[in-house]
């Protein structure tokens, strides 16, 4: 009798550890090159408004718009997306360990990244620029940086290579992130604010600082943003599809407007997929 209860109650843990496999296995399922699966996974930026923000609402942002319908085409809809915090930092890391399936999250295009991982894209061309108060007129080349206080932010090399190429006067005032140094240019603490034109205007376009800034439209450098993905994954091809046919039926077009519009933000045309502007 002993026996016997084991023997069925090992046989009840068997039935039941097939069945949750049965019907939880494919609740694991990450995004495969294929789409259709259970969910993807996308790296974006939490923390950059007009790019990648994380909101009581939701995520927010141009890259988050492009992820989203190229997710789309991939075959997944919005609520089988997890989105996934990429600091600039952990970027390839989290590619080449599979946390993600990609990454869209003002991912600059460079000859060593190329080494470590793929990228669809481009599909925006971003320039280094400068962020100034609307009512600056005093600032209208580089060179007029000169004796003018550049906020620098801690783990940037922007305000650095302006100083050290530009305008070797400029007097860099240290600040922890670029969200720290706006309350700062509005108040006159700083004359200006030095990144991707791209982020500049995310962050003039949020509500609080509309019509209080402008972009310098220097163009201080070239950044592609590009799509990050495993090196050798075949979900490059698929998604430089997906950016193709996003330009071509205008979204990216309404998701450029949507995003930096406030801002007057003088984006480039859509990039071709490949063209690299070095």
């Amino acid at each position: 009798m002993k026996l016997r209860k084991v023997t069925a109650a090992s046989a009840t843990v068997l039935a039941l550890a097939l069945t949750a496999t049965a019907c939880g296995g494919d609740d694991k399922d990450s995004g495969s090159s294929d789409g259709g699966g259970k969910k993807i996974t996308i790296g974006i930026k939490f923390d950059q408004p007009g790019l990648g923000q994380k909101t009581p609402d939701g995520y927010e942002g141009f890259d988050v718009d492009v992820a989203t319908y190229v997710a789309k085409k991939l075959g997944y809809s919005e609520d089988q997306i997890e989105w996934k915090e990429s600091k600039s930092a952990d970027r390839e890391t989290m590619l080449q360990r599979g946390d993600v399936d990609f990454i869209a999250a003002t991912y600059s295009i460079t000859p060593e990244r190329q080494e470590k991982v793929d990228f669809a894209g481009p599909y925006l061309l971003a320039h280094q620029d400068v962020l100034i108060r609307a009512d600056d007129d005093k600032i209208k080349s580089p060179e007029d940086l000169n004796d003018a206080k550049l906020c620098s932010v801690t783990g940037s090399t922007s305000a650095q290579n302006v100083k050290k190429k530009l305008a070797p006067k400029a007097q860099l005032q240290p600040y922890p992130t670029y969200s720290a140094c706006l309350p700062g240019l509005q108040n006159g603490a700083i004359d200006a604010l030095t990144t991707d034109d791209s982020i500049l205007a995310g962050y003039a376009a949020q509500d609080q600082f509309k019509g209080k800034f402008k972009l310098g439209g220097f163009k201080l450098t070239n950044e592609n943003y590009g799509i990050g993905v495993k090196k050798g994954s075949d979900l490059k091809d698929k998604i430089n599809k997906a950016l193709e046919e996003m330009v071509a039926d205008k979204s990216w077009d309404k998701a450029v407007k949507d995003n930096f519009g406030p801002a007057n933000y003088k984006n480039e045309p859509a990039p071709k997929i490949g063209d690299i502007k070095s």
